[in-house]
Order: C-alpha cells, then sequence, then structure tokens
C-alpha cells in the first residue's frame, strides 16, 4: 500500500501520481479515439485489427494473468488486518473470504454490492483523514514532532531521491515506470477502456479522464501523510508488535487506535471495496475468456454451452487460482504489497502497453516483430525483476523493450507488413474499414 512506503520510507513513489496527468493529454488525442471508433468488443480487438489474432490471443491471456495476480492482492491485504489483531489463522480467513467472495461474483456480480462507490469513497477518505487527525493527537508534540522526524528521518522528498546510486527512489525512474504502468491501466487493461466506449460523448470521456487525473493528485499527501503519521507515532506513541508485517499498519492503527464504532464502518468499507474490486477483476477476466477466446474462435466447438454458464465457471477457475496465489503469499508473509502489485503489472500488463504503442505510433511494426517483442519483453523483465533493484526499472524495461523490438523487427521484416490504413496515429482521422 502506499501509506505503507511513507512509513517505511519517503515520498518518492508519490511522483508517480502525476504520471496519470502527463498520460491523459496522450490518451485524449491518441488512444481513445481508436477505442471509440473501431468499436471492437475488447481492448484486445484493437490488437487483432493491427497485428492479426495471435496478439488478440496474448493481449486478452496476459490481461487475465494480471488480474487473477491483481484479486489475489485484493484479498491478501484485508485478511493481515484481520490477523493483525486476532489469533485466527490466516488460511481459514482466505478460504472463507475468497470463498465468499467467489460465490458472490458467480451468483450476482458487480450489480449485488452493497456500499456504493461514493459511500465507500467517503469512509475511507474520512477515516485516512481521521488517521492524520488522530495519529498525530495522540503523539507528545503533536504536529511538531510529526514535522521533526519527517525533516531529521528523510521521510518526505529530498536530495536523497535524486541520487542515481539509489535507484529504488530516483524520482526520474519512478515517474518514468509509473508513467509506463498507467499506460497499460488506461489503454490495455480492458476493464478501463470499456468505459471509453460505453461513455455517450467524447467530453465525457474527457471529464472523466481529467476527474481521474486531478483526485490522483490530491490523495497524495492524504495517503502518504498517513504513512508519515504513523511513523512518528509508532515511535513515539506505541510500539508495533514484533514481527509485524507493515503492509496492515493502517488497519492496525484503525482496529487499536480509533473509536470502535468509526473503526468497525471503516474496515467495513475496506472490505466493501475489495469486494467490488475482487466482483470488477473476476468478471472482466469471464467477459475477456468468453468475447476474446470462445465467440472469437470456439463457439462452434462450444455451442452447446451458453455463455453464461460458461463465464460462470471461468469466475470460479480463475477465482481458485487467485486465492491459491493469495495463500501463497501468506504463507510467507509478503509486505511492501505496493512493490509487488507495481512487479505484476511490469511482467503481466506493461509488455502489452508497448505493443499497442507500436501499433498506434508507427506503421511498420508487424505481427512477427510484436511476438518476438512480447517473448523478448517478458523474459528481460522476469531477469531484471529477480535483480530486485526496483519495480520502476521493471516497467521501463517492459514497456521498452516490446516498443522498441516490436519496430526493429518490422523494420527488418517488411514481407510481413499490411495496410494499417486507419490504425495508426498518422491516420487516425481516416474511416478504418475491416479487412
Amino acid at each position: 500500500s502506499t501509506p505503507e512506503q511513507a512509513f517505511l520510507n519517503d515520498w518518492a513513489y508519490s511522483i508517480g501520481n502525476l504520471a496519470i496527468i502527463a498520460i491523459i493529454p496522450i490518451l485524449v488525442k491518441y488512444y481513445v479515439p481508436f477505442f471509440r471508433k473501431l468499436k471492437v468488443p475488447t481492448a484486445y480487438g484493437y490488437l487483432e485489427e493491427r497485428f492479426g489474432p495471435v496478439m488478440r490471443i496474448l493481449g486478452s491471456l496476459l490481461f487475465m494473468l494480471y488480474h487473477i495476480a491483481r484479486v489475489a492482492i485484493v484479498i491478501y491485504l484485508p485478511i493481515i488486518a484481520i490477523t493483525s489483531v486476532s489469533d485466527i489463522n490466516p488460511i481459514i480467513i482466505a478460504l472463507f473470504v475468497g470463498g465468499l467472495c467467489i460465490i458472490y461474483t458467480f451468483l450476482g456480480g458487480i450489480e449485488g454490492v452493497i456500499w456504493s462507490d461514493v459511500i465507500q469513497g467517503i469512509l475511507l477518505l474520512g477515516g485516512a483523514l481521521l488517521v492524520i487527525i488522530l495519529g498525530a493527537h495522540y503523539i507528545d508534540g503533536g504536529w511538531a514532532t510529526v514535522t521533526s522526524d519527517a525533516i531529521t528521518h528523510h521521510k518526505l522528498i529530498s536530495g536523497f531521491d535524486m541520487k542515481v546510486s539509489d535507484l529504488s527512489k530516483f524520482l526520474p525512474l519512478i515517474f518514468a515506470g509509473q508513467f509506463f504502468n498507467s499506460l497499460y491501466q488506461y489503454t490495455g487493461s480492458q476493464d478501463v477502456v470499456q468505459r471509453y466506449q460505453t461513455t455517450a460523448t467524447m467530453e465525457e470521456t474527457k471529464k472523466s479522464l481529467w476527474t481521474n487525473g486531478i483526485l490522483a493528485f490530491i490523495t497524495i499527501p492524504i495517503f502518504y501523510g498517513m504513512g508519515t503519521v504513523l511513523f512518528s507515532f509508532y515511535n513515539h506513541a506505541a510500539v508495533l508488535p514484533k514481527g509485524f508485517n507493515t503492509s496492515a499498519v493502517v488497519p492496525y492503527f484503525i482496529v487499536t487506535k480509533l473509536p470502535a464504532g468509526i473503526a468497525g464502518l471503516v474496515i467495513a468499507a475496506i472490505f466493501a471495496a475489495a469486494q467490488s474490486t475482487i466482483a470488477s477483476s473476476l468478471n472482466a477476466i469471464s467477459s475477456c475468456g468468453i468475447v476474446d477466446f470462445k465467440q472469437r474462435f470456439f463457439n462452434d466447438k462450444f455451442k452447446n454451452i451458453s455463455d453464461v454458464a460458461l463465464a460462470r465457471w471461468i469466475i470460479v477457475i480463475s477465482g481458485l487460482f487467485s486465492l491459491a496465489v493469495a495463500i501463497y503469499l501468506l504463507v510467507g508473509n509478503t509486505s511492501e504489497t505496493w512493490n509487488l502489485f507495481l512487479a505484476v503489472t511490469g511482467l503481466f500488463g506493461v509488455p502489452i502497453a508497448g505493443i499497442f504503442a507500436a501499433g498506434i505510433f508507427t506503421e511498420k511494426a508487424n505481427t512477427v516483430g510484436a511476438v518476438i517483442a512480447l517473448i523478448v519483453a517478458a523474459g528481460l523483465t522476469y531477469y531484471v525483476q529477480s535483480l530486485n533493484i526496483s519495480p520502476f526499472i521493471t516497467s521501463s524495461v517492459s514497456f521498452l523493450t516490446s516498443f522498441v523490438v516490436s519496430y526493429l523487427v518490422g523494420l527488418v521484416t517488411p514481407q510481413y507488413r499490411k495496410d494499417v490504413t486507419g490504425l495508426t496515429a498518422k491516420t487516425i482521422d481516416v474511416e478504418y474499414t475491416k479487412k
């Protein structure tokens, strides 16, 4: 979580939030018009039109793997919040919570969410502000102590974050890495791309994107501020249990220090938000499974199985995979889950963002180049990730490798190029005729 980064390190990661604002003009000018113009059923329909069916398969498959990992992390985080204040076996909780989420999505999906997104947001932001206010209030010296600790221990952004010798906090690298991560979220992730197609007008899409960008900026002092305040609190006013998993530092404070009724509401909102996210991801996985695989390639073979029945089976299977990964994280008592999420995005998502970019901004990239680029990017990304330097260097290497390799291979294999009129930025205003 982002508060954990501020608690353990400083606010360096917050610079990544600005990357979301930086990509919005690019989205509005280039990406969104393609998705609205082509009217493809999923984001990976563009990859098929530009590169062929194989890229649609790979793009959709990587999206599914990404969301399986994402669901695992979302299951994991609330569970460590519970286990931080109880002696219940976390695996038992995981089986119970994960099982309920799978059943809930299987039976009703997103429409059954009890808490609306607005109520969740108000409770979560209100809870975050309360953590900051009460955390500082409980410390001897209050805000003066928090400020002193932040300066003394370099808990904000300082000259140390501009030193190339420590790439884990090197601001330009963090910005670049999060730029590429965000590019995948907003261009290659079906759960977001579908919103571009469902909004009534382009103006509404622009408004939605800029609202997201503004919120990303506003939440910086709130979520990173929590981490800084809690750093001071657990240095002066209280002590964390021995061997404590810092990924649970915020919910632990909420449960142990906030008034019982308020703590209950905030924890309930956290679980409701997790449930909503899990349902959204599992439904997105099943949607891609049906549209990009069954309906596109296997409709005749599975004609006796209804789309609804198959979608439910996909939900169950992908949910069980996510649950297995969540249990693996619990057994390892994984901390710094934000870095884990960034690593997952860099491995499964960002290479596809590079292929999308190569398809839109170059005419020479072709199917052969795109496939080779994905293979090379996956291998190199996995290697760089194993060096454990920074998740942002992983994302940067992932994007640049897939983009550059797809272009270079396309450059030396002109025999595999096809007419891409209407599919690139150069011909964005030209009507595309499906071949």
